[in-house]
Order: C-alpha cells, then sequence, then structure tokens
C-alpha cells in the first residue's frame, strides 16, 4: 500500500510542474493564429502616437507597443527592444516570417535600440509594424534606406 500511495504521490508532483510556457504552440496552425492574432492586435493601434516610455494606445514607443501586443497573447517580453532582442531565437533574415521580431540600430547606435513587428514578407521585403518617433504606430519596410541600413536582426519568439 505504501508503494502505491508514492507512486501517486509522484505522478501527480511530475504532473503540477509541468511546464507552460506562453512562448511555445503545439502545431503550425496555432502558430499561424497566434502569429495573425499578434499582427492584428498591433494593426488595431495604426496611428497612435508616439510616447516615450508608452504601453497604451495613448501613445507607443516601440518596445511599449511589442511588450502590449505579446501581453494580450499572454507572452511575457521585457519591456526594451534591447531586452527583447535576447529573447527567442535569432534567425537568417531568409528565414523571417509573419509575426517574428525586427530589430535595428538606429541613429548610429552601437546596440540595438528599435523594435518592429512582421506584418509580412516577400522575396523583396520585410513589413513591420512598429511605432516611430515622428509618425507613431506605422507599417515600414526594409526597402527604406533607414531601416536598411539599420537592420540588426530577427527573432523568432512564437515557435
Amino acid at each position: 500500500m505504501k508503494k502505491i500511495t508514492l507512486i501517486v504521490i509522484a505522478l501527480a508532483l511530475f504532473t503540477a510542474c509541468k511546464s507552460t510556457a506562453p512562448t511555445a504552440t503545439s502545431s503550425t496552425s496555432d502558430t499561424y493564429k497566434v502569429t495573425t492574432d499578434l499582427v492584428n492586435t498591433a494593426s488595431n493601434n495604426l496611428g497612435a502616437k508616439y510616447k516615450y516610455a508608452g504601453t497604451t494606445k495613448a501613445g507607443f514607443d516601440c518596445s511599449g507597443l511589442v511588450y502590449n501586443t505579446f501581453q494580450t497573447k499572454s507572452i511575457s517580453l521585457p519591456r526594451s527592444s534591447y531586452e527583447q532582442s535576447k529573447i527567442g531565437t535569432i534567425i537568417s533574415i531568409k528565414k523571417a516570417q509573419k509575426g517574428d521580431l525586427i530589430f535595428f540600430k538606429t541613429n548610429n547606435s552601437s546596440k540595438i535600440n528599435h523594435v518592429g513587428l512582421i506584418t509580412e514578407v516577400t522575396a523583396e521585403e520585410i513589413k513591420f509594424i512598429h511605432s516611430s518617433t515622428s509618425k507613431g504606430v506605422i507599417i515600414s519596410s526594409t526597402k527604406q534606406n533607414y531601416y536598411k541600413n539599420s537592420f540588426a536582426q530577427i527573432n523568432r519568439v512564437i515557435n
């Protein structure tokens, strides 16, 4: 009887500790739904003004937009673009997909200081939504010289 009780307790402990990492998904269709939801959520903020340290529709900075967007899917990200660049897996630009994060070193910065959420990938360009200091929440392209010249990396957070 003691053996059975110990086995039951051990099983209860192992199942109670199972991981529920919010960034892991179990299938391609789950990944597609999550990334589509993220892009739609971010897109609902198009036109919102830029606000330093902003994380609401009243105003966003770039990392605040990404932070807030991922929070809607219960995915916790760090608050700064530099810290966000350490999350997930760095992938080549050729493997970029909708829902990946794209990072930049703008204004001759030596470290990452800008982030966007990829909305579309074609052979010619990557489009991404972000909060620009001059225009607020907009969609931009890696075809634009400013972003082409300051591109740093792409991270996959949703697998």
